[in-house]
Order: C-alpha cells, then sequence, then structure tokens
C-alpha cells in the first residue's frame, strides 16, 4: 500500500490505567517493513459520572452500541503489527489460532461459572469483573480477526451472508418468540 493512499486515523479509546481517562491511538503510514505503526498517548480526562470508566453507548431505543472505532480493519492492523513485531507469525497459523482463541472462550467462560443467570447489563458485577470481562473478550476477537485473516475469510462480508441466511431460516413469522431450531419449523 503506498502511503499516498494511507488515511492517517486517530482512535479515542478508554483506559482505567492509574484512573479515568483514555488514550489516543494515532495509525501512520506503513513503514518500510509494510506494518502500520500505531502510538498510543495516554490523556486523563476528568472522572466520569458513577466512578464508571466506559462511556455507556445505547441508541434512541435504548439498546447498547459498540463505538465506531476502531474498525475490525483496525484491530487487524494492529494485531498483525503487534505480531510481526515479535515475528509470531509462524506460530500464529490458523490451528494454533484457533486453539488460543476456544482457550480464551474458556476464560470468558470461567468469568460466569458459578453465578447463575446473569442479567443484561451485568448489574450484580464489579468493576473488577467488568474489566476483566473486557480483556478476556478482547483477547477473544483479536483471535478471531487473526484466525479469519489467515484463513482468508472477509469476516464484515461473511457476516452480511450469514444474516441473509438467517433471515431466510428463521422468518419472524414462524420463529418469533421461539427458540427452535430452523429444522423443527413445518411450513
Amino acid at each position: 500500500m503506498s502511503n499516498r493512499h494511507f488515511r492517517e486515523r486517530k482512535l479515542q479509546i478508554p483506559i482505567d490505567e492509574g484512573g479515568p481517562g483514555s488514550a489516543e491511538v494515532a495509525s501512520h503510514p506503513p513503514s518500510s517493513t509494510g506494518g502500520i505503526s500505531f502510538h498510543v498517548y495516554k490523556r486523563h480526562e476528568s472522572a466520569l459520572q458513577n466512578g464508571h470508566t466506559e462511556r455507556s453507548n445505547t441508541d434512541s431505543s435504548g439498546r447498547f452500541t459498540f463505538s465506531a472505532e476502531p474498525t475490525m480493519e483496525d484491530i487487524r492492523r494492529m494485531q498483525a503489527e503487534f505480531t510481526d513485531e515479535r515475528d509470531w507469525n509462524k506460530f500464529h497459523q490458523p490451528r494454533n489460532l484457533l486453539l488460543a482463541m476456544v482457550g480464551e472462550v474458556g476464560e470468558v467462560s470461567e468469568l460466569f461459572q458459578w453465578k447463575g443467570e446473569v442479567a443484561e447489563g451485568l448489574p450484580d458485577w464489579s468493576e473488577a469483573e467488568r474489566e476483566q470481562l473486557a480483556h478476556e473478550l478482547s483477547d477473544v476477537l483479536i483471535y478471531l480477526l487473526e484466525l479469519a485473516e489467515k484463513c482468508r475469510v472477509d469476516l464484515p462480508r461473511a457476516v452480511l451472508r450469514k444474516m441473509a441466511l438467517n433471515k431466510l431460516k428463521y422468518p419472524a413469522s414462524k420463529v418469533h418468540g421461539s427458540a427452535k431450531k430452523y429444522t423443527e419449523y413445518k411450513d
């Protein structure tokens, strides 16, 4: 990729290192080795309401939403650079990435183990438990994106195709309020 086609991006990422704040991540054009350079600058902000370090992301209906940035592609690039800088590509092959991801899913499972049903939004969880969950889910996502990269699966496009197939398999008029598998529905 030539530098003239590269779009510099700055992302604001909330952090909780030494108190409330955020990190500014600036991506710069590829270096001579072809990698994207991401520099992190910590910037403290005033404490957020109720001492929470996370911002509430909700849409007009009150449903949780993800931040617009970083994108899947941003995360893929950051992980590719991280792996390249450490010469880990020889270890980060599809089978190993899959097994690492499964291990991380196990770590997510441990956080939920013995808690019974957990309410949406995790109202009974401590900030430390929420932060640990965020770390483990991030590990799962990072490995998933790297696995997709190594397998040459364009996840955003694959998701669009899969959602279209799911709409055909599970038409709302037939499945509304039911958890049956698509093979159990009769025409």
